[in-house]
This record gives structure tokens, C-alpha cells and sequence, in this order.
């Protein structure tokens, strides 16, 4: 019951926030949120209902209805990748960008230097843009050694530093090795996964939207 009650106070102090926040910072224009990263925010192996950005929608709806999340994750892509893409996709005009790729240049073992740099110049083209970046973080496993993971789990603390960006420290925070939260092979997260990660966005994205001009 007490569990309960917190979590009941904590959505109604962040509906009366969004409430203030769409009234005060844009409540005549439509708030375009983007979603900018790999399988793990595109919705690999799930329905279209059940992806990321269809879960953000559902929650945000009863917050205020001219909020509109852009799915523009693509399964398998790199840093590399995103940022061959990120002129297109600034076409958008996103107000708010959720950044998070690195997990696949992680996987190949990639230069963690060539990774940073990638990402350095997709924030700084979104950055020029005038758009709001959400920077979720990744982690490196123990097996790609010591060296390796402390660099490469470097680079988004960094790179929010840099660019004075708000910080999600790991996306999958509550999902990664959690059975009960991925899909069959065991790194992607299935339905209740992404349920998980966009409770866990919310604050972020409030925060995002607090910044709005």
C-alpha cells in the first residue's frame, strides 16, 4: 500500500508539472520528441503497438495531446550509421531528441575514440539545431576487459558534460539480464522491458520539456 501511494504522488506531481510546463513553455505548438538510436528504442521483434515511441505516446497522452514521439531508430545501426542519417533526420525539426547508440559499435569492438567522435558531431548537429538532446547512456560488459569498458562507458558521461546535455546514465536500467524483460535472445526487451524504460524516461523527458523556449 505504501509503494502504492508513492508511486500514485510521483505520476500526480508529474502531470501537474507537465500540466504547468505545456501552459507556460509551449502551449501553442506541438511538442515533436525523436527517438534517435539502434534496435533497442526501434522496437526489434515487437509489434508496432508495443514499441518505444507507442509507449511514450500512451503515456504522455493524458499529460497533453500535441506531444508527438518520431520513431527514428533503426535496428543494427551504429554511431557511424546515425550520423550518416542525421542531416535527413534534422528535417524533422524535433524539439526534443532521445540519443542512444553505441550499443552495436560496442558489440563489434569498435574503437570506443571512433564512437565518441561519431557521437560528438550527431549531439553537435542536433545541438546546432536548437534541439533539446536526451543523451541515454550504455554499458560495456566485463568480457571486453577492463581497458575497453572503462572506455567505453566514459563516453557518454563526457559527452553530456560537453554539451551540458541531459543525462540518462544507462537506458536499460531495470532491463539488461532481467529474464523476465527481454526478448528470447536476451538482449533486446520485449512488451514489459520498454514499459520499464519509458517509466524510466519520463523524468528525463519532463526535464527536456522544462527547457523548451
Amino acid at each position: 500500500m505504501i509503494i502504492s501511494k508513492k508511486h500514485a504522488v510521483k505520476s500526480l506531481f508529474i502531470s501537474l508539472m507537465l500540466s504547468l510546463l505545456f501552459t507556460n513553455v509551449h502551449a501553442q505548438s506541438p511538442i515533436k520528441i525523436m527517438l534517435y538510436g539502434d534496435s533497442l528504442m526501434a522496437g526489434y521483434g515487437l509489434s508496432q503497438n508495443e514499441n518505444l515511441a507507442a509507449e511514450l505516446s500512451r503515456k504522455f497522452k493524458d499529460s497533453h495531446s500535441s506531444i508527438s514521439f518520431i520513431n527514428a531508430s533503426i535496428s543494427g545501426n551504429t554511431s557511424k550509421n546515425g550520423l550518416s542519417r542525421v542531416d535527413w533526420s534534422i528535417g524533422d525539426n524535433p524539439n526534443i531528441v532521445i540519443l542512444c547508440l553505441g550499443a552495436n559499435d560496442m558489440l563489434r569492438g569498435l574503437d570506443p575514440a571512433l564512437t565518441m567522435n561519431n557521437l560528438d558531431l550527431i549531439i553537435s548537429r542536433f545541438v546546432s539545431n536548437n534541439s533539446i538532446v536526451i543523451l541515454a547512456g550504455m554499458q560495456s560488459p566485463e568480457s571486453m576487459g577492463p581497458d575497453y569498458q572503462s572506455a567505453f562507458d566514459g563516453i557518454y558521461p563526457e559527452l553530456s558534460n560537453k554539451y551540458n546535455l541531459i543525462f540518462m546514465p544507462f537506458l536499460l536500467k531495470g532491463v539488461a539480464l532481467e529474464k523476465d524483460m527481454l526478448l528470447v535472445d536476451f538482449k533486446h526487451p520485449n512488451a514489459q522491458g520498454i514499459k520499464v524504460i519509458a517509466k524510466n524516461l519520463e523524468p528525463y523527458i519532463v526535464q527536456a520539456i522544462a527547457r523548451l523556449k
